[in-house]
């Protein structure tokens, strides 16, 4: 691994832990143990790190999906998908990133918005595969998986607001909504 790549490992965990608003280099480089002009050096400029930060953390939410078992229906595969959303404490964090990534991208701001585009189109593909391989018929599995990112988003939003409960029962809702 290379000195950029462990800086951006590095820099994915304090970013999860303290979030991407308000993010500032000096912090960041002295918990990585290097300063802000290294951080520079290596990544060209903030937005250039962000981009990187966000990207690893999508890898690594896309590397719990990508190794989950197929399901044997649809409903289940919803089902299955909520739970690895919900308990998996390492994708609730690249979840919670990637919100806040998204709401500075819907304000237009960059590298957020770009992040965000190109998040999504790996996001959809890992889900569409699992889908796929849960299956799912390919020309359906995109539109499926579209409709699920967005249900989940919208419950992931309002889960801190609603109880387990009602998040949960509108993920049963969508798997047999989906699943038939």
């Amino acid at each position: 691994m290379s000195k950029r790549d462990d800086l951006v490992e590095a820099a994915t965990d304090y970013a999860l832990a303290h979030g991407l608003i308000g993010l500032s280099l000096r912090p960041l480089a002295a918990q990585l143990g290097t300063s802000d002009r290294m951080l520079i050096y290596h990544f060209g400029s903030k937005d250039e790190l962000v981009s990187a930060v966000l990207e690893a953390s999508n890898t690594r939410s896309m590397a719990y999906i990508d190794a989950m078992e197929p399901a044997g229906s649809l409903r289940q595969a919803v089902l299955d998908l909520w739970a690895t959303y919900t308990e998996h404490e390492q994708v609730q964090r690249c979840q919670r990133m990637y919100v806040e990534a998204a709401a500075l991208g819907l304000l237009g701001r960059e590298p957020y918005a770009s992040s965000i585009r190109a998040s999504n189109t790996l996001w959809i593909e890992t889900l569409s595969a699992y889908l796929q391989r849960s299956g799912v018929s390919a020309g359906r599995a995109e539109g499926v998986a579209n409709l699920i990112d967005a249900t989940f988003n919208g419950v992931f939003l309002d889960r801190p607001l609603d109880d387990e409960a009602e998040s949960r029962q509108i993920i049963e809702d969508l798997a047999a909504a989906l699943g038939g």
